[in-house]
């Protein structure tokens, strides 16, 4: 298991002597973020973790074809089962399942387990690209910064140049006379520099548009119902047979294949699948309703801050 998940590791590791090159709001975005959704889409694309992701029974219909059939096409269930009432009584067997009329009862067709992994891979990428962007601007101008002002206090204490493990320790005077240069070099390009940094500022404020559009998206991809997903986790009680996440995650529903029979004309076959991949769909889903609400009260903070220190300082 732990091998499936070495690629998202890399962007996992802290390493307190590295120059940051931003700050930690930024880190929300393009790594604790990107590494949830990585593992969560290697998660909905892993059977290994969940086994077959739809299970289907049929009378006569070969299991195979049916399961691939509904998969591929839609499953759906029926609103006016969605009754815990009805599943304490015994008169459904299931939330959302049982006898329809079609054309009069309303029912939910649900189609978006195929895309989740691709989904969740594109919102991945999406926070990470703010990163690059800043990456392609930044040019390692503060790394270079650091590492050439890393040795000062080394310095005051030695009068020559000198390598110790390998490492070039410069002397005195010429650590002061690159401080001065670039004390010079700073001071001739003021105007580059504000430049540079209103970058960093579009960068923030893109982190916090795309969390936004990451949201918009979800909800729209789960048919409207991501925004109150969170606050039906929490009022939940999980003592019946039926939880509020059924309308969004049904475990079972309904199924119809079509096909000819041996006089030409059409049968239809009622079917009834099991989604054992919506038992990890509901918990990602969950946690990444929490997840973007602390990163989107992150993000916003940090903007609102952001704007605060330039109004002071012009001012």
């Amino acid at each position: 298991m732990l091998g499936t998940f070495k690629a998202v590791a890399p962007y996992l590791k802290f390493n307190p002597k590295k120059v940051a090159i931003d700050n930690g709001v930024f880190k929300l975005h393009y790594r604790w973020t990107f590494a949830i959704l990585m593992v969560a889409t290697i998660l909905v694309s892993s059977r290994q973790y969940i086994g077959e992701h739809i299970k289907c029974i049929s009378d006569t219909i070969n299991q195979h074809v049916i399961e691939s059939f509904c998969f591929f096409t839609t499953t759906f269930t029926v609103g006016k089962h969605m009754n815990e009432s009805s599943l304490k009584s015994g008169a459904i067997p299931h939330p959302g399942v049982g006898p329809y009329v079609q054309e009069v009862d309303e029912v939910k067709h649900h189609a978006y387990y195929q895309w989740v992994p691709f989904v969740l891979f594109g919102q991945a990428l999406m926070f990470y690209l703010p990163h690059l962007l800043w990456k392609s601007w930044e040019k390692k101008r503060i790394y270079n910064l650091v590492n050439g002002l890393k040795m000062i206090g080394i310095t005051r204490h030695i009068g020559k140049a000198m390598t110790v493990g390998g490492r070039d320790i410069p002397s005195m005077i010429e650590t002061d006379t690159r401080v001065n240069d670039i004390k010079e070099s700073f001071k001739n390009r003021l105007s580059c520099n504000e430049f540079w940094g209103g970058k960093l500022v579009l960068c923030e404020v893109l982190n916090l548009a795309n969390i936004v559009l990451q949201i918009y998206i979800t909800n729209k991809f789960l048919g409207g119902q991501f925004l109150r997903l969170g606050l039906w986790f929490l009022r939940e009680d999980w003592q019946g047979p039926m939880d509020s996440l059924d309308i969004v995650f049904p475990k079972v529903t309904k199924c119809e294949f079509h096909k000819f029979g041996p006089s030409g004309s059409i049968q239809n076959h009622d079917t009834l699948c099991v989604m054992a991949l919506n038992v990890i769909n509901e918990k990602i889903y969950v946690f990444l309703w929490f997840w973007f609400l602390i990163v989107l009260i992150a993000s916003t903070a940090a903007v609102i801050w952001r704007f605060f220190t330039l109004f002071c300082y012009r001012r």
